[in-house]
C-alpha cells in the first residue's frame, strides 16, 4: 500500500470503470483532487490498481443526508474500491481507515455505499459502522455507514479498533523477528523494509493466528496483548528486542477445540502466515501445550519500547520468561505510553 499523489494515478485504469459508471462526476472529482495535489492510498499488482481510498477530514454538518449529521470532527470515506481476490485486501484499508481516524483524532468515520454492493457493506458492518442515514443523488440513493470511534458494545470486532482496559487481563507474548514483520507489517523496525510485504491474507488482515508450544490458557476473550519481537542477532537483545504492538484476544483455542486437522486447518489458513505443510507440522508434534490464539491487530507502537526500557523503565524482571508474560495494569499502561499510543483508543 502506497500513500501517493492522486496525479500520479491513471485515471484510464481499468479498475475505474466501475467507479465511472456509478458516479457521472467522477472523473471531474478526480481530476480536481489531481490538481489540488491532494493524496490517496493505492495498491498495485503489475503495475494494475487494485486497491483505492481517498479520505477527507471534516468537521461541518452533513447536510446532504436523512437525517443530517450534525456537526463533528469526521473522516469522510471519499473514495474507496478493492478489486477482491481473496486476500482480505479490504481488511488492510479498514485498518488504514482507523489509523487515520486515531492520528487525527476524529470522533467518527462515515461512508456512502450502494445497496448492491452487499459484501463492502458487510465489512463495514463487521467492523462497527452502523447505517444511520440515506444519501439521494443524480446516482441514486447511498446508504450512509457511521463508525463511532468511542462506541462500546463488548465485542471485540465491533469494538475494533479500541483498547479495553478495565477487566481484562494483559500480557507479553514474544514472536521471532522472521515472523514478526509477515505477521505485524504496520510494525516494522525502520531497519526493515516495507518490500517484504507481500498482498497475501495474513498480512492484510485485521485478524491474526499465532500458534505456540506455550501453557498461555489463561488468555480469555478480550484480554490484551504485548506483541515482543525478540532479538535478530545483530545486537544485544537489550537493545534489539523491541514491543511493538498491542492486540485484543479474540478466540483461544486447544487441540481438543478442533475436530480434526481438516478443521484446524480451515480455522487457521486465511490469518496464519504458515502454509498447509507448515500447519500439519505444527498440528503433529507431540507438544505438552498446543495452542492457536487468534487476536485483533489494533495498534502498532509509533516508538518501539527496547527490552532494555521494559526492565529499567516498567520494571519487567528480566529473569522471567518472557516468551509469554502476565502484566501488571500499571505494567501495561506505561508501555503503551512508551509506544506513544494514541489515548484515543484506550478505553475503561
Amino acid at each position: 500500500m502506497k500513500y501517493v499523489k492522486i496525479s500520479t494515478i491513471n485515471l484510464k485504469d481499468p479498475f475505474f470503470d466501475s467507479l465511472k459508471a456509478d458516479y457521472v462526476e467522477f472523473e471531474t472529482w478526480f481530476n480536481k483532487k489531481s490538481a489540488a495535489a491532494e493524496s490517496a492510498f493505492v495498491t498495485y499488482d503489475k503495475n494494475l490498481i487494485q486497491g483505492f481510498l481517498y479520505l477527507k477530514i471534516e468537521d461541518d454538518e452533513i447536510a446532504d443526508v436523512i437525517p443530517p449529521l450534525p456537526k463533528a470532527k469526521r473522516i469522510k470515506v471519499g473514495t474507496f474500491k478493492i478489486n477482491p481476490h481473496g486476500t482480505r485486501l479490504g481488511e488492510r484499508f479498514i485498518k488504514k481507515m482507523f489509523d487515520y481516524a486515531i492520528v487525527n483524532n476524529v470522533e467518527s468515520i462515515y461512508v456512502t455505499a450502494f445497496s448492491k454492493h452487499v459484501g463492502l457493506i458487510q465489512l463495514f458492518q463487521k467492523y462497527g459502522f452502523i447505517i444511520e442515514a440515506k444519501k439521494t443523488t443524480p446516482n441514486g440513493t447511498e446508504e450512509v455507514l457511521i463508525k463511532e470511534m468511542s462506541l462500546q458494545r463488548d465485542n471485540v470486532t465491533l469494538d475494533y479498533p479500541l483498547i479495553k482496559n478495565s477487566d481484562t487481563s494483559k500480557y507479553l507474548l514474544s514472536i521471532y523477528p522472521q515472523y514478526h514483520s509477515r505477521l505485524y507489517p504496520d510494525s516494522l523496525l525502520t531497519s526493515e523494509s516495507y518490500d517484504i510485504i507481500k498482498d497475501v491474507s495474513h498480512t492484510n488482515s485485521i485478524h491474526k493466528i499465532y500458534i505456540c508450544y506455550m501453557n498461555v490458557s489463561s488468555l480469555k476473550t478480550g484480554d490484551n496483548i504485548i506483541i515482543y519481537r525478540t532479538s535478530d542477532g545483530a545486537g544485544p537483545a537489550h537493545y534489539r528486542s523491541v514491543a511493538t504492538s498491542v492486540c485484543v484476544v479474540e478466540e483461544l483455542k486447544s487441540k481438543k477445540d478442533f475436530l480434526d486437522i481438516n478443521d484446524y486447518l480451515k480455522y487457521c489458513k486465511d490469518y496464519s502466515i504458515f502454509d498447509e505443510n507448515e500447519l500439519k507440522g505444527f498440528y503433529n508434534q507431540n507438544k505438552k501445550y498446543f495452542y492457536v490464539i487468534k487476536m485483533t491487530y489494533n495498534a502498532a507502537f509509533s516508538k518501539r519500547t527496547t527490552r532494555g526500557n521494559l526492565i529499567e523503565k516498567i520494571g519487567l524482571d528480566p529473569n522471567e520468561y518472557w516468551g509469554f508474560m502476565k502484566l501488571t495494569d500499571d505494567q501495561f499502561k506505561e508501555i503503551l505510553k512508551l509506544g506513544e499510543i494514541s489515548e484515543s483508543i484506550i478505553v475503561d
